[in-house]
């Protein structure tokens, strides 16, 4: 299985499979995880799973209800603006700390996903948005030096991923300036700006998109 070692356990095993199918929303808020039916597709014992759920449920990305059983995790609008504020710290520092070792390579790459994403506003698609977004941001902090910086990363994805495309859905003005902001974010690593510019850029890029969806569920007054 890609990204899982080849002595991982079987708990391990089923971890992965279970986070990113949850990450890439094959496994959407509210859907039963039931531990034989894992197990089965995994070839193993319904142990192991049990104890990847439990490892999901710690983390935020599974509830588990008495005489119910494992369901992805529903996240309310606190723990969105929770886990969004999170990852605003962790991902801006994830980002500040990639940056010196971000080659051209990467910026023409990042670059060019973010011609992408500017090409999909005049005809907005939510999820190809987000999964466009996805990679752009990824390669922008998975240079980070600090493996247990960008493991906080990679779970706060994972965590808001159920709520990633109802942000653009509810907001599709914010995944214009989302592009604008992108592209200064490149500026800034193009021209070697001090890593603490850059960290505060990727943290404030974040946090405008919680409050942009903050700022839609608010009713105008008259």
């Amino acid at each position: 299985m890609a990204g899982v070692p080849v002595t991982a356990s079987k708990s391990e095993v089923a971890y992965t499979y279970l986070r990113d199918r949850i990450a890439r929303r094959d496994l959407g808020p509210g859907y039963r995880l039931v531990l034989r039916g894992v197990a089965d597709e995994l070839d193993m014992s319904v142990v192991p799973v049990r104890e990847a759920i439990r490892r999901l449920e710690a983390e935020g990305l599974v509830t588990f209800e008495r005489n119910v059983g494992a369901s992805v995790a529903m996240i309310d609008e606190r723990g969105y603006v929770e886990a969004m504020q999170a990852l605003g710290v962790v991902e801006g520092a994830a980002t500040g700390l990639s940056a010196p070792a971000i080659s051209g390579a990467d910026l023409d790459r990042a670059a060019e996903v973010n011609d992408r994403l500017r090409a999909l506003l005049d005809h907005f698609d939510p999820h190809a948005f987000t999964a466009l977004n996805r990679q752009f941001h990824s390669v922008l902090f998975e240079s980070c030096p600090n493996a247990l910086l960008l493991d906080m990363v990679h779970r706060g994805w994972a965590q808001l991923s159920g709520l990633r495309d109802s942000t653009f859905a509810f907001v599709p003005g914010r995944a214009h300036d989302s592009v604008a902001e992108h592209a200064h974010i490149l500026d800034l690593i193009a021209r070697r700006a001090d890593p603490l510019e850059i960290e505060i850029a990727a943290r404030d890029h974040r946090w405008a998109t919680m409050q942009a969806f903050l700022d839609s569920r608010t009713p105008e007054t008259p």
